[in-house]
């Protein structure tokens, strides 16, 4: 029998900041994952950190937590952060007033947002299209990070830690609470168990999945090679549709008319929830993406209409060097059917399961976990003080 405080089920980007969190916080850790390393969401992202997405008020805050820590960690466990921004373009006055109502709205509880004119924004980056730009919205609270280099640095940290024990490769197949068994029948005791185990609804708890309100969505990505050494994309690079993408953006009465343009001129990219986004990480990559499909089963291979949607909408924004397409993937994760926020529930005493609800992992993940985290250090792990819904 094997002892720790907390058991975290699940190395994804949810479970380590659990993990990580706990052991900051003076507790013994073992973390579990069935993998040999991380294969799911938390690696087959952009690696954005997104704050900007994310509706002011409590989840704002949330997020600007991660957004601290994910700074704190990249210096601790030693890997490439950039402090990027992001840098949404407009081609139509109907975007540009959707932009300048989210600034009016946003930049008392986002003081680093500014409206640019055209000038501007190919100052920020000169390989934006110039034909027809009207402007753009520049936000620096955006970050990225490498999502395979992130990941698994976080987990060396923690194994690193004498309270942290990680156990990749092993699969946890019981939990009766204090009891964690693994799939080769060793028993851990542990007063608490955290289970993050993302779009896996069926291994653990299977009778509280069947009655929650969360789906899975799929997406599509692209990576490039790496550009030429001296080019830097600048600010993660967004345009119109990703404005009909984001909570944050729904609030702006502006939002309505422009949603109707863009529907009846983008039918097909509404059809497979495409919003276009281009990323660079430090490997001079360009990561591009991405597309929405929701159920609980999905075709499992990538499909060549939407990745021809996506390039298409991209060439209208961007300029690469080398637009070549180096690797193409797709990943899938849990969503919340209704509501914000995360989906938290408790399945037993001293079990608590944790799904960021809607593809924000990265940018939720170790807010979340301090709120949980909290919650259990006080007897309580219903999270009610974002939507009233959670738990």
């Amino acid at each position: 029998m094997h002892r720790c405080d907390v058991a975290v089920v699940g190395g994804g980007i949810l479970g380590l900041a659990h993990a990580i969190t706990a052991a900051r916080r003076g507790m013994s850790v073992a973390l579990f994952e069935r993998g040999i390393r991380a294969r799911g969401a938390s690696v087959r992202n952009f690696g954005m950190i997104w704050p900007i997405g994310i509706p002011r008020g409590p989840l704002l805050e949330r997020a600007l937590v991660s957004r601290a820590r994910w700074i704190e960690f990249s210096k601790e466990a030693t890997f490439w952060l950039e402090e990027s921004g992001s840098l949404h373009v407009a081609y139509h006055d109907d975007e540009m007033q959707v932009l300048r109502e989210f600034h009016e709205r946003e930049s008392k509880a986002r003081s680093r947002l500014r409206v640019l004119d055209a000038g501007e924004v190919l100052r920020a980056n000169p390989s934006v299209r110039p034909e027809g730009l009207r402007g753009g919205l520049r936000c620096d609270d955006e970050l990225r990070v490498d999502p395979r280099e992130a990941i698994a640095s976080l987990t060396g940290w923690l194994a690193a830690q004498e309270n942290g024990d990680v156990r990749m490769g092993t699969a946890v197949r019981h939990i009766a609470h204090p009891i964690v068994t693994t799939g080769d029948g060793t028993r851990w005791q542990a007063d608490h168990v955290i289970v993050c185990g993302g779009d896996d609804f069926a291994t653990l708890y299977p009778e509280t999945f069947a009655s929650c309100e969360l789906t899975r969505c799929k997406l599509q990505m692209m990576r490039t090679p790496p550009q030429p050494v001296d080019w830097r994309l600048g600010p993660t690079l967004a345009a119109g549709l990703t404005l009909c993408h984001y909570d944050s953006f729904s609030e702006c009465p502006t939002q309505g008319p422009l949603r109707e343009r863009l529907e009846s001129e983008f039918p097909r990219h509404f059809e497979h929830g495409i919003h276009v986004l281009a990323a660079q990480n430090g490997l001079g990559e360009v990561l591009i993406g991405d597309s929405h499909e929701y159920g609980m089963e999905f075709d499992p291979v990538e499909r060549a209409e939407i990745e021809e949607l996506i390039l298409d909408y991209l060439a209208t924004m961007l300029d690469l060097p080398d637009a070549t397409i180096a690797q193409r993937w797709h990943g899938t994760y849990a969503k919340r059917t209704s509501g914000h926020g995360a989906f938290i529930a408790q399945p037993e005493d001293g079990v608590t399961i944790v799904s960021c609800g809607g593809g924000t992992g990265m940018t939720m993940s170790f807010g979340l976990a301090e709120d949980v985290l909290d919650g259990i250090e006080h007897g309580s792990t219903r999270d009610t003080s974002i939507t009233g819904q959670e738990g």
